[in-house]
């Protein structure tokens, strides 16, 4: 309940600027070039921090890891507020970029919470909580940002940044996984089967991260609408993400999956066709399909790691995704230059790729509840396991849980939509 809280919270206030962003770097002096290079930076850095982030998640517990990325957050929020030049700007922005390091020990966290609800419906709540906030943030920042200035909206930010922290240095630590010598010995990373499965992930990122850097440029400028409208549209898709995670959570994370990114394809048709507000809301809230088909993308990896190695593992997974992070942007600017339709156009080519891709590669499993397994169960056999370091899927439940302690809120000692 208090990370749901707390989630909530800072989905409001990154909701309030980030979508912002694009338009307040033009502000400030950014050519569409520039801001793509800069939302490209944005995405290095958050790179480099995910697999280190979900390390030491793993060695020296996930509630420090968590505490320390929203202090963060609220150090690089009030640089955002405070700065009176695009560098400055720039600065507060990229290290708001490392804060997101905070992914890997966050899902790790609730991962080992979850009780009697499946991984990816786990985490599509997680993300449903923080894009509720986000419901919120992207109309209450319109509003303050047309009648106030883009620039007071980092102030607020800060401020419910600051409340969102309090109430996660609330949340109980966990005990640190233990692994056996043979957990530690070989594992998932030199499957083949799990490297082509991220690359799988890496172009569905890709493909649906590529119309979203510029879009709020794209229908200020092209489309004509205004701050405040554009928060609304922004609104949508926080309402998007929750209504999408809340169905698709409730599917085989493989065919939420296919459907968060088939949603994101729509998106991106009928905003290169739409004619009307109505349709722009449509597309705006299938844009939610965005961060669901992520969660989603998680949730179908932690069947192939050890539950001690989950950190590394999700950190890897966010590392790819940050990768898509990377190009995107500073390919869509390079688009937008020429022709800001060409990123869509693009978009749902790569989209239609992604899908059938992922069709044939992503994993077939059927999930379990951590409580659908009892200590002492044998798992059951499935034909041709990928590898012999991955357990069996179809119990959905390593041999190292069935041993471990059966509450994972335990304030045992050893252990942030």
């Amino acid at each position: 309940m208090l990370i749901a809280v707390s989630m909530f919270a800072w989905g409001c206030g990154e909701g309030m600027f980030l979508y912002f962003q694009p338009i307040y770097l033009q502000q400030m002096g950014a050519d569409p070039l520039k801001i793509g290079a800069i939302l490209g930076m944005f995405g290095v850095v958050m790179t480099i921090t995910h697999i280190p982030a979900g390390y030491l998640a793993d060695r020296i517990g996930r509630k420090p890891l968590m505490v320390s990325g929203w202090v963060l957050g609220v150090v690089a929020t009030w640089t955002m507020a405070l700065a009176n030049s695009l560098p400055v700007l720039v600065v507060g922005f990229l290290t708001y970029g490392i804060t997101l390091f905070v992914i890997s020990p966050l899902y790790s966290y609730v991962t080992a919470a979850r009780g009697n609800l499946s991984v990816g419906r786990t985490i599509t709540l997680i993300s449903a909580c923080f894009n509720l906030g986000a419901v919120l943030g992207p109309w209450l920042g319109g509003q303050i940002g047309a009648q106030l200035g883009l620039r007071q909206i980092y102030y607020v930010s800060a401020w419910i940044f600051m409340a969102s922290t309090i109430v996660i240095l609330l949340v109980r630590p966990q005990p640190i996984e233990q692994q056996t010598p043979a957990d530690t010995t070989g594992g998932w990373l030199i499957n083949r089967r799990a490297f082509i499965f991220l690359g799988v992930i890496f172009l569905a990122m890709f493909a649906t991260f590529l119309p979203q850097p510029l879009s709020p440029n794209f229908m200020q400028f092209q489309r004509g609408f205004d701050l405040s409208q554009i928060g609304l549209l922004y609104s949508i898709t926080g309402i998007g993400v929750v209504v999408l995670s809340l169905i698709l959570g409730q599917l085989p994370a493989r065919t939420g999956f296919l459907l968060g990114q088939a949603a994101v394809g729509l998106f991106t048709i009928i905003i290169m066709r739409g004619t009307s507000l109505p349709w722009y809301f449509l597309g705006f809230f299938l844009l939610g399909g965005y961060k669901t088909a992520r969660s989603l993308a998680l949730a179908q990896v932690r069947q192939m790691v050890h539950q001690a190695r989950m950190g590394i593992a999700y950190g890897l997974t966010e590392t790819i995704n940050s990768a898509a992070i990377i190009l995107a942007p500073i390919l869509a600017g390079v688009l937008y230059t020429f022709d800001p339709l060409w990123m869509y156009t693009l978009a749902a080519i790569l989209i239609a790729l992604s899908l059938l891709a992922s069709i044939r590669y992503s994993p077939r499993s059927i999930e379990l509840s951590s409580d659908q397994v009892q200590p002492g169960a044998v798992p059951i056999p499935v034909h041709n396991p990928p590898h012999p370091h991955i357990q069996p899927i179809a119990a959905q439940k390593e041999l190292v849980d069935l041993h471990s302690n059966p509450n994972p809120m335990s304030t045992q000692k050893g252990g942030k939509a």
